[in-house]
C-alpha cells in the first residue's frame, strides 16, 4: 500500500515539473519572439528611413550615396528580411554592391601587403629613366646606369635596360631639328619673304636675311616682283666681302628655285630647305616676321614701297639697339649696355621708337 502510494506521488510531481518545464520554454519563445519582432520593426523602420531620405535628396537623378550602398550592404549581413523593405533598389543590385564592396577589400588588402621577390623601382626613378634615354638617344644602358649611381640612386643594369626598352627609338623630329640649330647656329642663317598690304590694295615683298646666333638681319629689301635674279642680287649684297655662313636655311617657296640654289653654293653656302608644312624648322626668322608684325606692320597702313623701306629701316634698328629678345637671354642683338642700377629719386627718360608704338628708357645722368 505504500509503495503504491510512493508511486502515485512520485509520478504527480514529474506531472507539475513537465508542466512547469514547458512553460517555462513556452515563456521563453514568447520572450525572444517579442524581442526578434521588435528588432525587426526597427531594422525594417530604419530601412524605409533611408530610402525616403534618398528620395527627398536634391540631385539631378535620384541615385544612392556610397554611404547609403554601404548601409544596405551591413543590413544585408545583419536581418535575413531585408528583401521585404527593398523599394528604391532591387535585391540583386544590393548584391552586386556587396561584390563590388568584396573586390575593394581585397583589392586593398593586396596592395597593402609587402610584394616579394625583386624590389619595386619608384615612379620619379621610372620617368628619370626614360627622361635620360630620351634626351640622350646615344646613350644605352650602362651609360645611364652610371649616371644614375652617380645622383646616388641604387639599382641594377639590368633594371635600367628593361625599362630603356620602353622609349621609343626614335626621338621627336622636333626635338633632333632643335638639337641641329643649337649645336650650328652660329654658322646658320635663315632667309624669307613676308607680305604687306598696301593702302591702295597692292603687295609688298619684303625679303631679309637674319643670323641665328644673335637675331640679327644681315640684309632686307623691298619689291613688288621677286624673282631668282633678284633674290641672288640681295645674297650677294647680304655678304659683299665677308664669306657667307656655312649654312643657309629657307623653306620651300616656290621663289627659291634651282637658279637661287646654285647662286648659294657659289657664295660658298650649303642650302638646307625645310619640310613640306613644316615652318617650325624655320622658326628664327618665322618667330621674326610675327615680331614685325605685331609691333609695326599691325599698326600702320603702307602707302608705298619707299615708305614700307622706311619703315622696315627703322623696326631693324629698333630690333637691333633696343628691342630685347627671349633668344638672347633679354639682351639686343647688338648688346645693349646695362645701366648701373638707379636710385629711388633717379630719374628715368623715355624715348619713343617706331613713331611711338615703342619706347626706350634709360636711367638720366
Amino acid at each position: 500500500m505504500n509503495r503504491l502510494t510512493d508511486a502515485a506521488c512520485f509520478g504527480k510531481i514529474r506531472a507539475m515539473i513537465l508542466v512547469i518545464v514547458t512553460s517555462l520554454r513556452h515563456f521563453l519563445g514568447w520572450t525572444v519572439s517579442a524581442f526578434s519582432s521588435r528588432q525587426n520593426l526597427i531594422l525594417e523602420n530604419l530601412a524605409f528611413r533611408q530610402q525616403l531620405l534618398a528620395l527627398h535628396a536634391k540631385r539631378p537623378r535620384r541615385r544612392l550615396t556610397t554611404l547609403q550602398k554601404l548601409f544596405w550592404v551591413v543590413l544585408l549581413r545583419l536581418w535575413s528580411e531585408w528583401e521585404r523593405a527593398l523599394v528604391l533598389v532591387t535585391p540583386r543590385t544590393v548584391v552586386g554592391w556587396h561584390r563590388a564592396g568584396f573586390r575593394l577589400y581585397w583589392t586593398w588588402v593586396s596592395r597593402a601587403r609587402r610584394v616579394a621577390g625583386r624590389r619595386r623601382v619608384s615612379k620619379e626613378v621610372r620617368a628619370l629613366i626614360i627622361r635620360t634615354a630620351a634626351e640622350n638617344p646615344t646613350w644605352g644602358a650602362p651609360r645611364i646606369h652610371g649616371e644614375l649611381l652617380e645622383l646616388g640612386f641604387d639599382l641594377s643594369e639590368r633594371t635600367v635596360s628593361r625599362w630603356v626598352r620602353r622609349v621609343p627609338k626614335n626621338p621627336d623630329s622636333a626635338h633632333r631639328w632643335l638639337t641641329f640649330l643649337r649645336n650650328h647656329r652660329e654658322a646658320i642663317a635663315a632667309m624669307d619673304f613676308f607680305t604687306a598690304p598696301t593702302l591702295t590694295f597692292g603687295v609688298l615683298y619684303c625679303f631679309f636675311i637674319i643670323r641665328h646666333n644673335r637675331r640679327k638681319i644681315l640684309h632686307f629689301n623691298v619689291t613688288r616682283n621677286p624673282n631668282a635674279f633678284w633674290v641672288g642680287q640681295q645674297m650677294r649684297e647680304a655678304w659683299p666681302y665677308a664669306p657667307a655662313h656655312k649654312f643657309l636655311l629657307f623653306d620651300r617657296d616656290p621663289k627659291f628655285g634651282t637658279d637661287m640654289i646654285s647662286a648659294v653654293k657659289d657664295l660658298g653656302s650649303q642650302p638646307i630647305r625645310a619640310a613640306f608644312r613644316g615652318p617650325w624648322q624655320n622658326v628664327v626668322a618665322e618667330r621674326w616676321v610675327a615680331s614685325c608684325r605685331r609691333d609695326l606692320l599691325d599698326h600702320v597702313i603702307v602707302l608705298n614701297e619707299q615708305h614700307l623701306k622706311r619703315l622696315m629701316s627703322e623696326y631693324v634698328h629698333y630690333h637691333h639697339e633696343d628691342r630685347t629678345h627671349l633668344g638672347r637671354a633679354k639682351d639686343t642683338p647688338t648688346g645693349r649696355p646695362l645701366a648701373i642700377c638707379p636710385a629711388v629719386e633717379s630719374k628715368i627718360h623715355s624715348f619713343p621708337r617706331l613713331g611711338g608704338l615703342h619706347h626706350r628708357y634709360a636711367v638720366a645722368a
